[in-house]
């Protein structure tokens, strides 16, 4: 046993734990989401504060390097965990200790103290986390990003129901972190509600938009750059596709939109960018099943995730952004479009709430009905020009700066708090 570690309220080095999926990979398929931009985003603006920034994530692949710059104070470590491909999110529970094992690896290397705080993200960065903290006494704050107890209250039509391992896995992380960091009061709720979390170790810091980077812009150079007709309206649906994001809905309602004026049929295009996951890649062709069937199929376009470039043009070239999911913790989709100046039509659950602002911004539709959401597509079509106003004074509101501040403030709280018992690092 070491003697105590005295450490720095102001956090010099953080370990920041994204086990199951890489910050380097492309957003919109796969496990790859509105998380890893979270990380990327994060990462870079706390190491511009001088903090230095790892983040450890599992190899999925030879011939990835043990360690990459992702930028200036920002490393990826890889560890290796089991076979480099075919492995699942929901097979990763078998490889915690292979990722913890790594993760502590990486820190013996250096005197006791190293880092100042963990930070994880996902359930499974939080067991390796738990464990972590407590072999380095070091600070524990996590984020879920989304909570099996909320998922499994809204569960898409044909989805599974998260498993029970998850569910006490959560509630395990919440108990051992010293913060929890909520993307939006309604998830501060949930944390204490559902999985008894104290009020006081619950922090909302709200995730942001690069508003450097998505603006608005000219909507005819976007859309000449994509192929689409000057006079189109486009509805525009971004991310995974699975059940959990419901982009069946769309097309459902896009359907309705031509049932009730036929005319539309000329100028509508329905653009879906983004590749299967989880539930989804049981039936990867599902949705293009479901255009033909709705006889939309010629006037539907099916786009796998790309670079920024040309995800900013979909949304600049887009009438409407449509995020009918069953939950989100947050909905960076929704924030990213706003920014462009494009209304979002959303469903009205969990961060949608204060992502979009109801009538201002976009409009919120109760449940998945397809009328529904048709009639709010049209509305929302009709009235573009003061929504789009809307959109981008709301987005203007979020930025990964203030994210970034926010977070480093929960850092020196959680490093405070521990400060003020005797600190042990076993090794």
């Amino acid at each position: 046993m070491t003697p105590a570690v005295v450490r720095t309220v102001h956090p010099r080095r953080v370990a920041v734990l994204s086990v199951h999926t890489s910050p380097l990979e492309q957003p919109g398929t796969g496990d790859a989401g509105g998380m890893n931009v979270y990380v990327v985003e994060t990462s870079k603006r706390l190491a511009a504060r001088g903090l230095e920034v790892e983040v450890f994530t599992r190899a999925t692949s030879s011939d990835l390097p043990p360690v990459v710059e992702l930028a200036p104070g920002v490393t990826v470590r890889h560890l290796v965990a089991g076979p480099f491909e075919g492995l699942s999110k929901e097979d990763l529970p078998a490889q915690l200790c292979a990722l913890t094992s790594g993760v502590l690896r990486a820190e013996a290397q250096h005197e006791p103290g190293w880092y100042d705080v963990v930070h994880s993200h996902y359930w499974l960065s939080g067991q390796v986390g738990w464990l972590a903290s407590e072999r380095w006494g070091t600070p524990l704050v996590h984020t879920a990003h989304t909570l099996a107890k909320v998922k499994n209250l809204a569960l898409a039509e044909g989805d599974s129901p998260e498993p029970l391992r998850r569910v006490v896995g959560e509630e395990q992380v919440v108990a051992a972190a010293d913060r929890l960091v909520a993307n939006t009061a309604d998830e501060a709720r949930e944390l204490v509600d559902l999985y008894g979390a104290e009020a006081a170790r619950v922090v909302t810091v709200a995730p942001g938009v690069d508003l450097e980077h998505f603006r608005p812009g000219e909507a005819s150079g976007a859309r000449t750059r994509l192929g689409v007709p000057p006079d189109a309206v486009v509805l525009l649906f971004v991310g995974r596709i699975q059940p959990l994001k419901a982009p069946d809905v769309l097309l459902r309602a896009a359907a309705r939109m031509l049932e009730q004026d036929p005319s539309l049929r000329d100028r509508l295009v329905v653009a879906v960018v983004g590749g299967p996951s989880g539930s989804g890649l049981a039936e990867p062709e599902a949705l293009q099943h479901l255009a033909r069937s709705l006889h939309i199929d010629d006037l539907t376009r099916f786009e796998l995730p790309s670079t920024n470039g040309t995800l900013l043009d979909w949304y600049r070239a887009a009438t409407v952004v449509a995020v009918p999911s069953h939950n989100e913790s947050f909905g960076l989709v929704a924030l990213e479009a706003q920014a462009c100046g494009t209304p979002v039509v959303a469903t009205d659950v969990g961060g949608l709430r204060t992502t979009v602002r109801d009538g201002v911004s976009g409009l919120l539709v109760p449940g998945h009905d397809p009328s529904a959401w048709a009639a709010a597509l049209t509305r929302a079509i009709a009235d573009r020009p003061r929504l789009s106003a809307g959109a981008v004074a709301h987005a203007a509101h979020f930025s990964w700066t203030a994210t970034a501040d926010g977070l480093l403030d929960t850092y020196r709280d959680a490093i405070a708090d521990r400060s003020r018992v005797p600190v042990q690092a076993y090794r």
